[in-house]
């Protein structure tokens, strides 16, 4: 019997690894770009809901990337209320597969990566679609991709203001302090939506609301404002969209009709955003084949579901970096 061994990266390998921003960003552009030329394949992601979905649900991203001539399945847990036994919302595992033979070729702990390919998704995004003379951005939320989403869009924007917002005071408070630790800067810490969004330049939601409520007001988006809102239940005015010039979303076949779940699920599912006025996927953007940003007052919104390209990317980035440090374990499968 041929021997099977598969690497295997627990948190503590992932942290060791120390990726840093343009890793991250460098490995999540690559998945893109190869999105925009063709050269993956996305499943649409599952859901296993245990009881209901207000305690949480797990969801199942299955992905391929042929430059990297790697697949990948992906699990994740998103259960709202693990604070309150001090674990985080969403924890992951990411499995590794040969395309050719289906042998499995690593496991990951995938939490991180979660995390860091959604604030890098962000962050692309922004690098394309946002003004470049961005300034000011509005955070609503803090949970783990949140941390992300601000560390790497500061890297590209190097902002004046970050302002922050989320339901728990603690939790925000930690979230400022952890922010201003890391990027040597001051956040500003506020108790309300308003306060958080209106006006700034780069608008992200990443809310954990129980049930679609609007609390992102149109009024607050000016003119060359960049929007994303990615919370599972969606926190926009249903007249959001008819002030935004371009809508562009990571990958149509997760946000298309008839899919559960997202910021612009209700605009979808009543025709509001359809494939013929999609201005793109972001992956088109990166790979040239659509123009991003035209104009300084054009008003953009961003909503990306997750991309398990993403997700297989990264990690195949990290089991790489690994081998060259000596860092992981190697598993006997067979």
């Amino acid at each position: 019997m041929q021997e099977i061994w598969i690497d295997y990266l627990n948190a503590g390998d992932v942290a060791a690894l120390a990726l840093g921003n343009d890793e991250i960003l460098d490995a999540v552009s690559a998945a893109l770009r190869a999105q925009g030329l063709g050269e993956t394949v996305i499943e649409p992601r599952v859901h296993l809901v245990p009881e209901s979905s207000d305690k949480g649900h797990f969801n199942v991203l299955r992905g391929y990337v042929k430059p990297l001539d790697i697949a990948g399945v992906k699990v994740v847990g998103d259960f709202v209320d693990n604070y309150k036994v001090g674990l985080p919302s969403e924890m992951a595992v990411l499995n590794l597969f040969n395309p050719h033979t289906g042998m499995p070729t690593a496991i990951i702990d995938a939490t991180a990566i979660t995390d860091m390919r959604t604030g890098a998704v962000t962050a692309i995004g922004a690098r394309h679609l946002a003004r470049k003379d961005s300034k000011i951005l509005g955070h609503v939320g803090a949970r783990g991709t949140s941390y992300w989403n601000v560390r790497l869009l500061d890297h590209l924007f190097d902002f004046d203001e970050i302002r922050v917002h989320s339901r728990r005071p603690e939790s925000r408070e930690a979230f400022a302090a952890r922010l201003e630790q890391d990027l040597g800067k001051k956040i500003v810490v506020t108790d309300n939506w308003r306060d958080c969004l209106e006006g700034a330049d780069i608008m992200i939601e990443a809310s954990r609301l129980p049930e679609p409520t609007p609390l992102f007001r149109t009024e607050w988006v000016k003119k060359g404002a960049f929007v994303v809102p990615y919370g599972t239940m969606s926190a926009l005015e249903f007249d959001l969209t008819d002030i935004v010039d371009k809508v562009v979303v990571d990958d149509w076949g997760q946000c298309g009709p008839g899919r559960p779940y997202g910021a612009l699920r209700r605009h979808v599912d009543e025709g509001k955003v359809t494939r013929e006025n999609l201005h793109a996927e972001m992956g088109e953007i990166v790979a040239g084949s659509r123009p991003g940003r035209e104009s300084d007052g054009e008003t953009i919104l961003f909503w990306h579901r997750g991309l398990s390209s993403t997700d297989v990317a990264l990690g195949a980035a990290m089991v790489e970096k690994a081998r060259g440090l000596g860092l992981g374990q190697r598993l006997r499968f067979r």
